[in-house]
This record gives structure tokens, C-alpha cells and sequence, in this order.
């Protein structure tokens, strides 16, 4: 595989998540550089968290490893053990079914970016650890509920209709 052209690779924001808990991660771009260079085994992607800007909701996977580096910038990282600075260079892991919910939060007044590594695996459970919220991600997408499957309802997704 050549060596990737970043400048090509475009930084994307959004989410998935239902209703207004989207807005949580306004503050989040991501580059898929594991999908630009072909590989199906392991999402790769490069972030960038704005000032104020967090990664996800606070969160753990059942079935998917995950692992980040801090590429510039400083964040804090919140997980079930309080808050830990981040700076370039320093690394976190999170093994598959650790029920150690976490995320990152720029405090910072600059952009900071991170280096994120996943397993890929067909299915996957995560629970988001101060929500009632679980998604489940199979071939047909991504389904939020509730942790013990029911519906979400609107007051849990900030939507008012």
C-alpha cells in the first residue's frame, strides 16, 4: 500500500447517536484513514476534538479492543477511575469487555487530535456508562435501546415530539 496522502482523506463530523444526543459530539471530526487504505480488520481513524469537544458519550465494547495515542493537543480522558491528562504520545487501552466507561474531553483552548484503533468484528455490543443506552451493531446497522433492550424513550434522547 502507498503511503496514504492525508490531505485527501477528509475529516467528517456527525453521529449516530439518537435524537439531540448527537449534539454531545458536534465538537468531533474524524478522518477514516483505515478505510481510505483498504482495511476490513481494523477501524483507524484520526480525530480531532475542538475546544469543548467530546469523542463519544462515556462508553465501553463487549466485543472490540480499542486503543488511542494523543497526536497533538491535550485532552482529559474520563473513565470509571476519574480523569487522567493526555498529552502527545500518551497511549490508553480498552480491552474488549472491560466495563470501564470512557471518553475524551478537549478543556483545552486549541484543537487537539488522536490516533484511534478498533477491532472490527461482525457484531457489537456497547453500553454507555451514565445513560440508560446500549447500542447494538450487526449487518442491518446500528439499534439504541434502553441497557435492558426496551425502546429509548424521547426524554432520554432530548426529543421533544
Amino acid at each position: 500500500m502507498p503511503k496514504l496522502d492525508l490531505a485527501q482523506i477528509p475529516f467528517q463530523g456527525g453521529s449516530d447517536y439518537p435524537g439531540k444526543l448527537a449534539e454531545a459530539v458536534s465538537g468531533r471530526f474524524v478522518q477514516r484513514v483505515g478505510d481510505a487504505s483498504g482495511l476490513t480488520q481494523s477501524g483507524v481513524n484520526i480525530v480531532r476534538l475542538e475546544p469543548g469537544g467530546l469523542s463519544s458519550l462515556r462508553h465501553y465494547h463487549m466485543q472490540q479492543d480499542e486503543f488511542l495515542v494523543m497526536l497533538s493537543g491535550g485532552c482529559i480522558l474520563i473513565d470509571d477511575q476519574g480523569a487522567h491528562e493526555m498529552l502527545p504520545g500518551d497511549c490508553a487501552a480498552f480491552p474488549a469487555g472491560e466495563a470501564n466507561g470512557h471518553h475524551l474531553k478537549n478543556t483545552t483552548d486549541a484543537p487537539a487530535t488522536f490516533l484511534v484503533v478498533g477491532t472490527r468484528t461482525p457484531t457489537e455490543t456497547a453500553y454507555y456508562s451514565d445513560i440508560d443506552m446500549m447500542v447494538k451493531d450487526d449487518a442491518n446497522g446500528s439499534s439504541f435501546t434502553r441497557k435492558d433492550g426496551s425502546p429509548l424513550t424521547a426524554d432520554q434522547i432530548g426529543d421533544e415530539t
